[in-house]
């Protein structure tokens, strides 16, 4: 899957002294196996000290392990149901579904899977990062105690 996740559409941001809207979310950029509608960031809006944007994980797909250090990232999962294998070894398994919430405290590995082969997930993610995914790093659920890996483009 190609990178584009600095894909921005800077002339998409309508700023009202203040009050600045991206109507109908703005371009998609795909990272680590997940399409994004652009959303709001430092990148794009001058946010201090956070970020949101819809992710669509297609079905049959697959948001490969990673780690986001320093920060917080809150879900709402609008349609689908996703399976989450996180933890030392992603030895644990939690699924939620449409109109679930999820909390990630940071440093916690995980995986995301789409259980259906047929449907998309979208959800809605809040991160306590203004840089979107410049402060996540792979996890490799091969490796005792995991570690670094090359995320897929």
């Amino acid at each position: 899957m190609k990178d584009d996740k600095d894909n921005i559409e800077l002339s998409a941001v309508e700023d009202r002294d203040g009050i600045l809207t991206i109507r109908g979310g703005g371009a998609r950029r795909d990272w680590n196996g997940i399409h994004y509608k652009q959303g709001m960031s430092a990148k794009n809006v001058g946010t201090n000290s956070l970020s949101a944007n819809i992710a669509t994980i297609p079905p049959g797909g697959i948001a490969y392990a990673h780690i986001h250090v320093g920060f917080e990232v809150i879900l709402y999962i609008v349609e689908g149901r996703v399976r989450h294998e996180f933890g030392p070894g992603l030895k644990q398994v939690l699924e939620n579904a449409a109109g679930d919430f999820i909390y990630i405290k940071p440093g916690v590995p995980h995986e995301v899977f789409n259980v259906s082969d047929t449907e998309p997930v979208v959800a809605f993610v809040a991160r306590s990062s203004p840089d979107e995914w410049d402060n996540i790093i792979p996890y490799d659920r091969s490796q005792p105690g995991g570690g670094e890996r090359d995320l897929p483009s």
